[in-house]
């Protein structure tokens, strides 16, 4: 049974394409993965589907009775809740009706009039009801449940929103649309903020998920887990593969061959009818032949040129150093009014690529931002070789003038660039020219953690410094930052939620969360 149709989608982002005369079916079970290169319109597509973007044609049809729930991690949360409380709101009907039972248990013992008694007693009698149906009195084990799959649980039950990271509110958002249980899932990027074993509790629990979902993530072996259909955006349309994400890579690549056939003999019986026509219009004898041709031509149904996508290829720049120790931590505390871990002291060598590891919210990314200089250190030292130079990359995409255009970005941060350089290094990194000149608040996540990049590589370096470098990227851009990062030189420290990304490349680990058993 159908729960979604989507039919003749057309629809730009300013003046560029993103779908055209395109649709899809999403059917009861359906546990569907939503794939496509950085800026082929994923987040786009799932934002019309939740309703907070509308096409410029098409249809989008769900069934009125299929209560639909979106992972919207821009979304505000009130900051005056704590944790538990929020969580809570994902059963805002049954508590409502456990306040109107209290209310009328109230007013039932003070009753003496018996028609009113009875009115009293049979509302108090559903409320009841309602209350049982909903597994009322099992709400706060199921808060527990998911709180601690997701990691939840480790920042607090107790805290105040307003305390918590931008990653652990998107754990909570997550939460909350896991405990309302609709009947289909929107989720945009779920994994971005999750930890190894909580990835693994997502998919367990997708995996038992009684409704139907439609995921983005450019976690392949998480989609591969729990997906068992594939709907992938290219070349403007949308289409749909059964079966596991390896399966749809296979397929893909046999329909990307077949699609090529297709334009080309359609491009070869253009070029045969254009010409035909440019030497017989004019001749009296074949003028009849030659105007039903360019009737032909101008019927036919043309086929998009094949978008092939631009592959980056990243190369940071080494910038040499003598010494070959070249950070020494001793005792250091980070946090920002208390420490968040036990104090550090470690040596940092060239050459060497160090993962940080530990659940979310347990300081990564504030020991990362310290050892960088961008965060003041509580107590202890960091003290770097005086040849270090640091190359950062910030985990969000924050930007001081998010209306500069992708090329303004690096041409403003690298004056001395030519234009033509400046689009070349761009290019170099998969950002195709139309997309060096959008603004950076329309490109995608991954097309500005591309510019983002871009900026890193043209700045010489002999330490790099990667908070979570591989989110929004598709999976070209994440094997050629892989490569680029095993041919770095100099040292790197980097987390990261990829565990190929980190297995691939790491020569050694600091576990945060084995520092509290020291």
């Amino acid at each position: 049974m159908s729960i979604l149709e989507v039919t003749e989608l057309t629809h730009t982002f300013g003046d560029k394409l993103v779908f055209k005369d395109t649709g899809m079916q999403l059917f009861t079970g359906d546990k569907m993965g939503l794939t496509g290169l950085n800026g082929a319109g994923k987040s786009t597509f799932i934002n019309i589907l939740a309703e907070n973007i509308m096409p410029d044609e098409g249809r989008v049809k769900w069934d009125p009775r299929a209560r639909v729930g979106y992972l919207d991690q821009q979304a505000k949360i009130r900051e005056n809740v704590e944790v538990k409380n929020y969580l809570r709101g994902a059963f805002r009907e049954l508590f409502e009706a456990d306040r109107q039972l209290g209310a009328l248990n109230i007013e039932i013992s003070a009753c003496r009039d018996e028609d009113r008694l009875s009115e009293l007693l049979k509302k108090a009698g559903e409320c009841q009801s309602r209350l049982e149906s909903g597994n009322f009195y099992s709400v706060d084990s199921q808060i527990e449940k998911v709180a601690a799959g997701l990691g939840i649980t480790a920042f607090g039950m107790e805290t105040p929103v307003r305390r918590l990271s931008g990653g652990q509110r998107a754990k909570l958002m997550l939460a909350k649309l896991l405990l309302e249980d609709p009947d289909v899932l929107l989720l945009d990027e779920p994994t971005n903020f999750l930890d190894r074993e909580h990835i693994d509790w997502l998919a367990k629990s997708l995996n038992s998920f009684k409704g139907s979902f439609i995921l983005v993530s450019h976690d392949f072996g998480f989609l591969n887990r729990v997906v068992n259909c594939i709907c992938d955006i290219d070349n403007y349309h949308i289409t749909r593969y059964n079966g596991s994400y390896e399966d749809f890579v296979r397929l893909k690549e046999l329909h990307a061959e077949e699609y090529e056939r297709s334009y080309e003999h359609q491009q070869k019986e253009i070029a045969k009818l254009e010409d035909y026509i440019s030497r017989n219009l004019a001749r009296a004898s074949t003028t009849a032949m030659a105007q039903s041709r360019r009737k032909k031509l101008e019927k036919m149904d043309r086929i998009a040129k094949p978008q092939h996508a631009a592959k980056p290829t990243f190369t940071f720049m080494f910038r040499q150093v003598s010494k070959k120790t070249l950070i020494k931590i001793n005792k250091l505390e980070v946090g920002y009014t208390q420490p968040l871990l036990p104090k550090i002291s470690m040596q940092l060598k060239t050459g060497e690529k160090v993962a940080i590891t530990g659940f979310n919210g347990i300081g990564k990314t504030t020991f990362l931002k310290t050892v960088a200089g961008l965060l003041p250190k509580l107590s202890g030292s960091v003290r770097f070789d005086e040849e270090v130079v640091i190359g950062y990359y910030e985990q969000e995409n924050v930007w001081e003038d998010p209306q500069k255009t992708a090329f303004s970005e690096i041409k403003d941060a690298f004056p001395r660039l030519k234009d033509k350089e400046v689009r070349g290094h761009l290019a170099k990194c998969g950002l195709r020219a139309e997309q060096a000149m959008q603004s950076l608040a329309t490109l995608s996540g991954g097309e500005q953690a591309k510019v983002k990049i871009c900026r890193l590589t043209l700045t010489p370096c002999n330490v790099l410094i990667l908070d979570e470098p591989t989110n929004h990227l598709d999976v070209n851009a994440i094997e050629q930052l892989k490569e680029a990062v095993l041919a770095f030189e100099g040292l790197v420290l980097f987390v990261s939620h990829s565990k190929s990304f980190c297995d691939e490349i790491m020569s050694r680990k600091l576990d945060m969360e084995a520092l509290f058993d020291e």
